[in-house]
């Protein structure tokens, strides 16, 4: 069984990258894998928020999930970050999360770790490629390990076939559509299992 500390690091304003790292988790944990689930600060006021009834739903939906903090990050040994995408790039809330990761950094603590990305947007191409390839630019900075799911299981084609991560196209209706919760479950399972060889290598 794995023995990987992963870390699912999340935001959500709708409620689907929230869904997706709920489902990243539930396949980590059946790897066996020490998950902890947690979420970016929210950076939007309050009166903006109760503006959008999706939004607060996410916001109260999410309320009892830990923040993310460099602590947690130096814990794990793999992380999988899911954010929406804004204009090509990931949400500002997530930056900031990143952004104050630099002491982290500084300290070589986020050398090798394993790492992954997913996302979401409106429209199959509405800057999700771009979006983690965004993510992932900060991780080579880090010296991190990228683990893209790449073509290594057709339940890929089911969420629309980014090599690059999990992108979730969502309906008018808020819905994630088509098939992603099986190419989500595959890349948090590939996450863990080069995490784990990775430990193994390094016994």
């Amino acid at each position: 069984m794995a023995d990987v500390k992963l870390a699912i690091v999340f935001y959500s304003m709708g409620g689907s990258n929230f869904q997706m790292a709920k489902w990243a988790a539930e396949a980590a944990k059946e790897s066996g894998a020490d998950v902890k689930l947690l979420k970016v600060q929210e950076l939007a006021p309050q009166s903006v928020i109760d503006g959008n009834p999706a939004w607060k739903a996410t916001v109260e939906a999410t309320k009892d999930i830990p923040v993310a903090t460099a602590d947690d990050l130096d814990w794990a040994d793999a992380i999988i970050f899911s954010t929406p995408t804004r204009f090509g790039v990931m949400a500002s809330q997530m930056k900031q999360f990143l952004d104050t990761m630099g002491g982290l950094w500084a300290q070589g603590k986020t050398i090798n770790k394993v790492v992954s990305a997913m996302t979401s947007a409106q429209n199959p191409h509405g800057g999700q490629e771009a979006t983690i390839l965004s993510l992932y630019t900060v991780m080579y900075h880090w010296g991190a390990l990228v683990a893209a799911p790449g073509y290594t299981d057709p339940v890929l084609f089911g969420a629309g076939g980014n090599p690059y991560g999990t992108s979730a196209t969502i309906g008018q209706d808020g819905k994630i559509v088509g098939d992603v919760e099986p190419a989500v479950k595959h890349q948090a399972k590939r996450t863990i299992s080069v995490a784990q060889a990775f430990k193994n290598g390094n016994k």
